[in-house]
């Protein structure tokens, strides 16, 4: 009941562990895999190795978690072997790639054979990264089409919430290409310590994931399924299965979780249980609450 097809895809549920969040390890990947979800997300990886920033990193704030990583990597090509490494278990996996230009996105990418990319177009932390293109139509167009110059798998584009119009940045994405955009990426925040009065985060500036942001995914992905003909990916706040079906309503294909991996490891089995019995008490699939939102 749970299957479907995304972006030519096949996965035993629309269920998909979020990039950022176990992601690190093929041993990650694949733990999350048997833990129930139905495709998952390596770590954003670029063209060359990065530490990232110093600690503090991460810290946990009212309604979700606040962090500044600063995408640390080993590289795309040093992590290609965990990708084989999971593919090779029959695992569904996409591998997040960033880069500062159209040509670093399409270096990083030609050095790593996943079942689909993630384009990390997003990350509010990351000077010259992520939000930084991905707030750019043009730059946006320009990297999917980079991408898919060099790839023959499908490419999602990641969009950020921190821009006046997600729909531009939506259409910018599918316009250059993209076989479904994922949305959001979290929220630029801070927090500050009253104590001392110092930004507790190294880098000051970090992005807010958690609970507190799904009510802005949702409506994120209900503006990008008023405009877009390519598939829309969920993320931001999920925690339990009514959170899957209100993003589903919004008009998500699938659906990404992240930080709720972190209280609940077997959070997407747990998931996957409730939106059954939710469809099967109602005798609905899931093309059937797929933008039903948009048909009330």
């Amino acid at each position: 009941m749970l299957s479907c097809t995304l972006t030519k895809l096949q996965l035993k549920n629309p269920l998909i562990l979020a990039s950022g969040i176990m992601g690190s390890s093929a041993s990650a990947l694949l733990r999350m895999a048997r833990a129930g979800a139905g495709a998952v997300v390596t770590k954003s990886l670029g063209l060359l190795p990065r530490e990232g920033y110093p600690n503090p990193t991460v810290i946990e704030v009212e309604g979700g978690l606040l962090n500044a990583m600063g995408l640390p990597n080993p590289s795309a090509e040093a992590f290609a072997e965990d990708v084989e490494r999971v593919k090779q278990e029959g695992v569904v996996v996409i591998a997040s790639i960033f880069g500062s230009t159209p040509e670093e996105f399409a270096l990083a990418a030609s050095v790593l054979s996943p079942h689909a990319f993630e384009l990390n177009l997003s990350c509010p932390h990351a000077e010259g990264y992520g939000a930084d293109i991905g707030a750019d139509p043009k730059a946006v167009r320009e990297v999917v089409c980079a991408v898919k110059d060099v790839v023959d798998v499908p490419v999602w584009a990641k969009l950020t919430p921190n821009v006046s119009s997600i729909s531009a940045i939506g259409l910018a994405a599918q316009e250059g290409g993209a076989d479904a955009v994922v949305a959001i990426n979290t929220l630029k925040a801070m927090a500050i310590d009253i104590h001392s009065g110092h930004p507790i985060l190294a880098n000051r500036f970090g992005g807010l994931s958690g609970a507190a942001i799904k009510p802005v995914g949702v409506r994120c992905v209900y503006e990008l399924y008023e405009v877009l003909d390519i598939p829309i990916i969920g993320v931001g706040g999920v925690n339990e299965w009514q959170d899957v079906v209100e993003y589903m309503m919004a008009g998500a294909r699938a659906v990404q979780i992240g930080s709720a991996v972190v209280r609940d490891a077997e959070v997407f089995s747990h998931i996957a249980t409730g939106l059954e019995q939710f469809l099967k008490e109602r005798g609905l699939t899931l093309e059937d609450i797929t933008g039903l939102a948009h048909r009330v």
